[in-house]
């Protein structure tokens, strides 16, 4: 009888505890997959506001900015994306707001030296920028080469420039004198004369700045 009863003791203990234990290991089990799901949450969690504000800033201070974009062509050629397969000369041939420009590096001689340099920067000069220039001036530098190939290289930098270098720099250019530029955000000017309206143009091979004025080397 004795023998029995501690029998029936022993079956109900063992049914009290299995409950118990099957608990335990569930919420073991609930606790590692929380565990495995926290840490997969967080490894694909989104970057935070500050860092994606910050790639998005980056993003956009690559992009071309200024007043006079809004005139460049939304497609075709002469567009930012379409200047970005050519070498800057014929990249600027495509926009008709650098067709005096293009017209004077032509008379130069200077569109191989142009597309083929490698790393550089222009700043170029928009028609309404020839324009300022008395119509007699003009073409007497038109028809002298030397003093025009010295006028436009000494828009041409041999580096990239981003806008940052901008903000307050002193640059060698290949007319072999230097052109000063200082400003931020989206406002830059060029030796105190040239405003940049449109700015951050990229080509093949080079950054261009489109500058509201032409650029005039001492001497």
């Amino acid at each position: 009888m004795n023998t029995r009863i501690r029998r029936t003791a022993v079956t109900l203990a063992a049914a009290a505890v299995l409950p118990l234990a099957l608990s335990a290991c569930s919420d073991s089990g609930d606790d590692s997959a929380k565990s495995d799901s926290s840490s997969k949450a967080s490894a694909s969690a989104p970057a935070s506001d500050d860092s994606m504000a910050g790639a998005g800033s980056d993003t956009a201070m690559d992009k071309p900015f200024g007043s006079a974009c809004s005139s460049v062509p939304t497609s075709g050629a002469g567009s930012f994306d379409g200047m970005a397969q050519d070498p800057v000369a014929t990249a600027a041939s495509n926009n008709p707001a650098l067709s005096t420009l293009v017209a004077a590096v032509k008379k130069a001689g200077l569109v191989d030296t142009l597309n083929n340099a490698q790393n550089i920067t222009v700043f170029a000069p928009t028609n309404d920028a020839f324009a300022k220039i008395p119509k007699a001036t003009l073409d007497k530098v038109l028809n002298d080469k030397a003093q025009l190939t010295k006028i436009l290289t000494y828009h041409v930098v041999g580096q990239k420039l981003t806008p940052k270098d901008l903000e307050n720099g002193s640059f060698d250019t290949l007319e072999k004198s230097k052109v000063m530029t200082s400003g931020s955000g989206e406002s830059y000017t060029v030796d105190d004369s040239a405003n940049v309206v449109c700015g951050n143009v990229k080509t093949a091979n080079a950054n261009v700045y489109i500058i509201d004025s032409v650029l005039m080397p001492a001497g």
